[in-house]
């Protein structure tokens, strides 16, 4: 018998099945359903056109509708309102629409999240839950109003690729220019409705948060979902938390993948996307000296606190540069008040960067930071598109906080080993 990867085994105990292979078509039992603040009311209201009075199960489903939180119009004031009062209709518990952040980085903080479990939530970045061993995937609103219904969807079992990242990152490289590194290997659309298994020993020696960069990116090479084999690391983050370890899945030895990449992690340098593709990546080197008018550092991919305190290692006692806006947003109001409490967010502001609340912040260009025509802006975010922050005519590159805020002192883009020479 031909073994397994993680994406076969978790599909055939979410469908029931003693297993099943590559192609095949799979009904499975959703165990956490979610939204926010943009999906969630397209998902009810579909549901409720359809007929549906109910949901499947209140304990089984969490919105998370603060996002963009302080909200920027009374329409998306409307929308949240409207979400909480369908989660008191139906007695859903976990609701969270009152600044608490966005949902990738709040929910595993909550404990939410254990290995083994199928989630699926209306969003392309659900993919980051993967770093716990569950099977995440993203859904569209309608979709997702059949899941509120039914607790069930249907998946196509995905082939796997694998990433094995070996040896040991060198000082002011992390996990973010592993990911990058990935995507350059990789392409937008090398992974595309496939399964993407991250292994090797530098991922060992990574923190949860630091893993879950990785995840959340890996839809930005297409991928269905990301999955890492659950550790003591894993264990231990799920028992702080009060959390219970969930059902382990691992890899046969012999599991077929379509691909095996490799990436010597300690070859690399810091990496940096260049406008207007997450995809076009290279060294920091090459592109020294690109003038920028705008730094942000945050949201769902690098807006933990330990993204929060790499930032304040290169800031603390310098300033920001001259005629460049640094913005900080914490991706939850978890790490918002550890990063007060600890002083980060002192020496932040200290250095002149303005902290915003939790939440998505300008990655998505709705609010607090979005980019006029001339801006060129340098982000720790997931996604580098034509007019992804704001006006089209702007320009986006990605890299991770050091790279950010090394940049940020100098006011164009710099490699961090450098200016902490």
């Amino acid at each position: 018998m031909v073994g397994k990867t993680m994406a076969e085994k978790m599909l055939a105990a979410a469908s029931g099945r003693k297993e099943v292979g590559v192609g095949d078509v799979v009904t499975v039992n959703v165990d956490l359903a979610m939204a926010n603040d943009i999906t969630a009311p397209l998902a009810i209201r579909q549901m409720k056109s359809a007929g549906a009075s109910r949901v499947f199960d209140p304990s089984k489903i969490c919105i998370v509708a603060g996002r963009h939180a302080p909200f920027r119009d009374s329409h998306f004031a409307s929308e949240v309102a409207y979400i909480e009062q369908f989660c008191k209709e139906q007695g859903i518990e976990r609701f969270f629409g009152f600044g608490e952040g966005m949902d990738h980085a709040l929910i595993p903080e909550l404990g939410y999240v254990r290995p083994g479990m199928l989630i699926c939530n209306a969003d392309s970045h659900a993919c980051t839950m993967g770093a716990f061993g569950s099977f995440s995937v993203p859904m569209g609103s309608t979709e997702m109003a059949y899941i509120f219904t039914f607790g069930q969807t249907w998946l196509v079992v995905p082939p796997s690729i694998k990433v094995s990242y070996e040896g040991e990152l060198q000082r002011y490289v992390t996990s973010k220019d592993l990911v990058l590194a990935t995507l350059k290997e990789l392409g937008v659309d090398g992974a595309r409705y496939k399964a993407i298994e991250f292994v090797g020993s530098a991922l060992e020696r990574l923190s949860m948060d630091q893993r879950m960069t990785i995840t959340n990116m890996a839809i930005e090479m297409g991928a269905k979902t990301a999955l890492m084999a659950p550790d003591h690391v894993t264990h231990d983050y799920l028992a702080a938390r009060g959390a219970n370890s969930g059902t382990v899945y691992r890899s046969d030895p012999d599991a077929v993948y379509e691909r095996t990449v490799r990436i010597a992690a300690h070859e690399l340098s810091p990496m940096v996307a260049k406008p207007h593709s997450p995809d076009a990546v290279v060294p920091v080197q090459e592109l020294a000296g690109v003038k920028l008018t705008q730094i942000a550092i945050g949201t769902c991919t690098n807006g933990r606190l330990v993204d929060l305190e790499e930032a304040a290692q290169v800031l603390k006692g310098n300033k920001v540069a001259k005629g460049v806006r640094l913005l900080v947003t914490p991706a939850t109001e978890i790490v918002y008040r550890a990063a007060l409490n600890s002083g980060i967010l002192h020496t932040l502001q200290e250095a002149g960067a303005t902290v915003n609340p939790p939440g998505c912040g300008p990655c998505a260009g709705i609010h607090m930071g979005v980019l006029g025509p001339k801006d060129v802006c340098l982000a720790t975010h997931n996604r580098n598109f034509r007019g992804r922050m704001g006006h089209k005519e702007s320009e986006v590159y990605l890299s991770g906080p050091y790279v950010a805020a090394a940049s940020a002192l100098t006011g164009v883009i710099s490699d961090p080993r450098e200016v902490l020479a």
